[in-house]
């Protein structure tokens, strides 16, 4: 089993000897591969729903693993007793689902030295939220697959000023290393602003309001970061 583009940056931003719960695990691939490097001391695999978890167990039982990787049934990090993980990945969701499943858990949530997560909408919201929460963002790479850019967003425990508005919609971290698909990324993050003004300003109405403001101070953050 080969994993995509996505999912290797995220596993990639897991650290060696640390205990890994994958939060939302569908396949249970992710967790698999954490497993099959031989690098962690523990992975658990977790999903909401019955079926995802069927299939996580089918996976884990096809390559041997049943034994070394648990499956759980339940509700984002609550499947978690606080201290039985030091990483959790949650990938794959939207950002203010994740937002909502790390603000359920508190006492976990302590607990925990690295979230690794990869949101399909909504970063610059989660990226604000966890720098509004006393973490702050340690690492953050982009991911191809499928012709779809991803962010992967590294973050740890500490307080840290909150980045200007223009790096939570590029990623400070991005912006700082300049990875090769930063240029594609700010420029996708562009097209969407500037289709988003467009259908408001086709209202007078929409023009009036602060998520028009909102976009148009976006779009210039944006621009004023297209060439270094």
């Amino acid at each position: 089993m080969e994993l995509d583009a996505r999912l290797r940056a995220v596993a990639a931003l897991v650290p060696t000897g640390c205990r890994v719960a994958d939060i939302g695990t569908d396949h249970a691939y992710l967790a698999m591969h954490l497993w099959q490097t031989g690098r962690l001391s523990g992975v658990i695999a977790a999903d909401k729903n019955e079926g995802p978890c069927r299939s996580a167990r089918r996976t884990l039982s096809a390559a041997g693993l049943t034994m070394d990787i648990p499956v759980r049934q339940g509700d984002g990090l609550l499947v978690l007793a606080p201290g039985e993980a030091d990483v959790a990945c949650i990938a794959g969701m939207g950002g203010a689902l994740i937002i909502a499943i790390l603000a359920a858990a508190p006492e976990v949530l302590r607990t925990l030295r690295r979230l690794i997560l990869q949101p399909m909408n909504d970063a610059p919201l989660l990226r604000r939220w966890l720098y509004e929460h006393h973490w702050h963002l340690a690492a953050e790479t982009l991911a191809e697959a499928d012709g779809r850019l991803y962010e992967i967003l590294a973050a740890e425990p500490g307080a840290v000023s909150l980045p200007e508005p223009g790096l939570l919609l590029i990623g400070p971290c991005l912006w700082e290393k300049k990875p090769p698909l930063l240029k594609k990324h700010i420029e996708s993050l562009l097209l969407k602003a500037h289709r988003a003004a467009v259908g408001m300003e086709q209202s007078p109405a929409a023009m009036t309001r602060e998520e028009y403001r909102k976009c148009k101070a976006e779009i210039a953050a944006l621009e004023a970061k297209r060439i270094w």
